[in-house]
Order: structure tokens, then C-alpha cells, then sequence
């Protein structure tokens, strides 16, 4: 379950902006008329990146993705202890009793509790795999609202490329902060998601 979680926080921040775009924009014809400029003339840097880091944390989306996800795990593993300890007592009580049982009384009790332990482990590997399916849903949503508002956002402002920037995975080893587009990445983020919880 632990292994769940944190996963969740690296493969959704490795998923959520291994983006790299191309711009949809499409130069215009020269003309006598317009004369030709370049993208960055206009509209600022063509190549600019993404903090992912920074993205992730104040992306008010994946706060509450991030949030369902570690309760939902909190619960699984609430439940696998409950049950783990049951199964403890269980044997334990089975183990002080052993001695005044008959060996048809022992042999059954021994397994019944193998026929439980096995189902204990069947339900970890249930809820660890419920966990994982839902971990991967929710990182194909994250990676699409992302790409997807970049996309347009990247048409917008005319940048012809959009890198990602993480510490953990740093594609870029240097950006002048000129170039650092991800706050108004996460406004626009941020301000799609308000609109779609309304």
C-alpha cells in the first residue's frame, strides 16, 4: 500500500509533464503587404519550459487527486490491519488452545486459519492492485488535462516548443528564468479546473 502512495506522487509527476509540444501554429504566407516576423518576435520565447515541480504543487487538480488517492490508501490499509490483526488473535488463540484439542480439532482449525491467511493475502493484492487501477486512471486524466491545456496554450502564445523541468528528472539542466512559463501554466490550470467544479 505504502509502495502505492508513493508511487502515486512519482508516476503521476513523471506522467503529468513529459510533455513536449510542438506548436500547431502555422507560419504565414509573406506578402508585400505583411511583412514576415517570427514567432518570438511577437509573442514572446519560442522554446520556454514547465516547472513540474511547481506545476504539481499548486495545481489545485492534482491536490485533490493526490488527496482521494492517500485516502483511499489510508482506508485499504486500515482494513488490512483490521483484518490482520483478527487473523493474529486468531492464531494466537489457536496456538495456547493447540495443546487440549484432538488432532482431527487441530488439523481443521490449522486450516481453516491457512484457508484465511491465504485470503488475507488475496485481499492485500486486491486492494494493492483496486490502488494501482485507479492510480493509473488517474494519471491518464492528469497527463490529458495538461497536454491538452498546453496544447492550446502553446498555440496561443506562439511557443514552438515546451519542455519540463523536475529535479528528480532534469531534462533541462539549465533554463533562463525568462523562459520559465509555469506559473502561468498553473493559473491557467488552476482556473480551467474552478470552472469545471462549477
Amino acid at each position: 500500500m505504502r509502495d502505492a502512495l508513493a508511487s502515486m506522487t512519482k508516476l503521476t509527476a513523471g506522467v503529468a509533464l513529459t510533455v513536449v509540444l510542438f506548436s500547431c501554429n502555422k507560419e504565414q504566407p509573406k506578402t508585400a503587404s505583411t511583412p514576415a516576423t517570427t514567432v518570438s518576435d511577437t509573442k514572446g520565447e519560442a522554446i520556454v519550459f514547465v516547472n513540474q515541480d511547481s506545476l504539481l504543487t499548486n495545481y489545485e487538480y492534482f491536490k485533490s487527486i493526490k488527496a482521494a488517492f492517500e485516502a483511499k490508501s489510508r482506508k485499504a490499509q486500515v482494513d488490512l490491519n483490521a483484518k490482520g490483526t483478527a487473523f493474529q488473535r486468531e492464531a494466537a488463540a489457536y496456538q495456547q488452545a493447540a495443546p487440549t484439542l484432538s488432532a482431527e480439532q487441530r488439523a481443521s482449525t490449522e486450516e481453516r486459519l491457512a484457508r484465511k491467511q491465504q485470503e488475507l493475502a488475496a485481499y492485500n493484492q486486491n486492494a494493492s492492485n483496486a490502488l494501482a487501477n485507479d492510480e493509473a486512471k488517474e494519471n491518464e486524466k492528469l497527463y490529458n488535462k495538461v497536454a491538452d491545456f498546453l496544447k492550446q496554450h502553446a498555440k496561443n502564445k506562439g511557443y514552438k516548443l515546451v519542455l519540463t523541468y523536475s529535479k528528480a528528472n532534469p531534462t533541462v539542466l539549465f533554463g533562463d528564468e525568462s523562459l520559465d512559463v509555469t506559473k502561468e501554466v498553473v493559473s491557467g490550470l488552476n482556473e480551467e479546473y474552478k470552472k469545471s467544479n462549477k
